[in-house]
């Protein structure tokens, strides 16, 4: 398309989401090969599964900056953080960075309200349903996490006593 559809302030908001998207989707990446590592497939195939998800949304990003006539540019991710060292850990950074993603969605839906872009406005709603319900699954397997190694603690205690 030639003609650009979207104001300066809304191009560059989508670029930095769509390098969020490819960033997440590397760090979620580089968490499942260290639960493989670790020996946790059924854990690793949830990661590559939510780094595939990552992808997917940076290639809809990508995809409607085009449609709108809009400059994608394609920038370099930061580097990876360090990898878990449990099971609780890795989800409590999951959780983390879903969060911090889901607020930066949130900051880019304020932009197009504030333009009224109702168009990419709309566009958002369906990553912040889609983000909402992420959450809730991680924030669901975290607290089963606790759970269990609460009650592998709890056995320990009812064992020595």
């Amino acid at each position: 398309m030639a003609t650009n559809t979207l104001s300066n302030a809304i191009t560059s908001a989508l670029n930095e989401q769509m390098t969020r998207e490819a960033h997440l989707s590397q760090i979620y990446l580089s968490y499942a090969v260290w639960a493989d590592s670790e020996g946790l497939s059924g854990i690793a195939n949830f990661l590559f599964g939510y780094g595939q998800n990552e992808r997917d949304h940076m290639m809809r990003i990508i995809g409607y900056i085009l449609k709108r006539g809009a400059k994608v540019h394609i920038a370099d991710i930061p580097p990876l953080p360090a990898n878990p060292i449990s099971l609780n850990s890795c989800f409590e950074k999951v959780l983390a960075h879903e969060s911090e993603n889901l607020e930066s969605i949130s900051k880019l839906e304020k932009i197009c309200l504030a333009e009224n872009d109702w168009a990419t406005w709309n566009f958002i709603q369906w990553f912040l349903i889609d983000m909402a319900e992420e959450e809730r699954i991680v924030r669901g397997l975290l607290d089963k996490c606790r759970k269990a190694h609460e009650g592998v603690n709890n056995q320990i205690l009812f064992s020595l006593s």
